[in-house]
């Protein structure tokens, strides 16, 4: 993996054109997944399916040719390893039975099942060795501030009030919550890096809905921990933090976590990125999913504005959030050729 483009750049590297990948790349917008999905059936029969998961892992990479590919996988595998009862609900989005009490949180198990997760780190094996040489595949996890407010609501919510009303009701309860998933996430990434990925990202899509002490106590501290766990293993791979929506407190968290590169959503500034996050790691992103679905001038425009702008250190190409499911595939094709020229 010397040469991959994607793997220099987390090392620190600035490149003459960007590594590219996309969050989501594997998914409903590919005709190709649609009709696996089809026959799949539910969302986490693809998901423990290593045949079926491995494919669409490898869909993109066979089609756009993108620096990386991502696990095909789910955040909530977690709270489903934990003894939570999982389900997608057609058009809905995921449901899980609500841990709102201490006797809820009583009835989930202490580690992970690694037997419901055997299936994940058999992808894993089933990618890498399908992937074309000097091609990365990257494993991922949920930050615990995210799985948490699913696994308290036992669905998602706008304002994250659920989980916000337990740790201000039992802030005892809730941390034993974090406590659990900070281990068992990190034991899980170890075990992906185990079966073969070659980097990781901690997805925190929630930690904008915290204001400043609940963000360091909820997902700064919580993520150093699986940070810390993870290199106490691996001290080679890199870990990508991912704190959607934190904007200005992204370079505390850089400092404290000690991630290798972050990731950036579409609303942040450009020139506060260039000053106060760039000097200290390898950034990635962030171009806006509703640009890419919509095409044209303005997306081209803001391509060479986002290659302008953060392409002189060390940079990833990417979105701000995932690739929107009617995005057509000429705007990636386009995407692809312009992050390239």
């Amino acid at each position: 993996m010397t040469d991959s483009l994607f793997l220099r750049a987390l090392s620190g590297e600035t490149l003459p054109k960007p590594p590219l990948w996309l969050m989501r790349q594997a998914g409903r917008y590919l005709p190709e997944y649609r009709a696996l999905r089809a026959e799949a059936g539910g969302f986490l029969d693809l998901c423990y399916n290593p045949k079926w998961a491995a494919e669409v892992t490898l869909q993109p990479i066979r089609r756009f040719g993108f620096d990386a590919a991502i696990l095909f996988s789910d955040i909530l595998v977690i709270p489903h390893a934990l003894g939570q009862k999982l389900w997608f609900a057609q058009g809905e989005g995921p449901r899980l039975e609500p841990i709102a009490d201490e006797a809820r949180f009583g009835e989930i198990r202490t580690e992970i099942d690694q037997d419901v997760l055997a299936p994940v780190y058999e992808t894993v094996r089933r990618v890498k060795a399908a992937l074309p040489v000097g091609t990365p595949l990257i494993g991922f996890c949920g930050a615990p501030w995210t799985v948490a407010t699913y696994m308290v609501a036992g669905r998602g919510t706008p304002d994250k009030g659920p989980a916000k009303e337990l740790f201000r009701r039992d802030p005892s309860l809730f941390a034993r919550l974090i406590d659990r998933l900070v281990v068992n996430s990190a034991a899980y990434l170890n075990a992906q890096i185990d079966a073969g990925v070659d980097a990781v990202q901690i997805f925190d899509s929630w930690a904008g809905s915290l204001g400043p002490e609940d963000f360091r106590r909820w997902c700064i501290e919580p993520t150093k921990r699986i940070v810390d766990l993870v290199r106490a293993r691996h001290p080679q791979v890199k870990i990508i933090g991912f704190p959607r929506g934190a904007g200005a407190g992204i370079p505390d968290y850089v400092r404290a976590t000690g991630v290798d590169a972050v990731g950036l959503e579409t609303e942040i500034d450009r020139s506060f990125v260039r000053e106060a996050i760039q000097p200290l790691v390898p950034v990635q992103g962030h171009l806006d999913p509703e640009l890419l679905r919509a095409g044209g001038t303005e997306l081209e425009r803001e391509i060479a504005a986002i290659r302008a702008a953060f392409g002189d250190r060390a940079f990833v190409f990417n979105l701000g959030h995932g690739i929107l499911p009617d995005t057509p595939i000429a705007h990636v094709e386009r995407l692809v050729e312009l992050v390239r020229a």
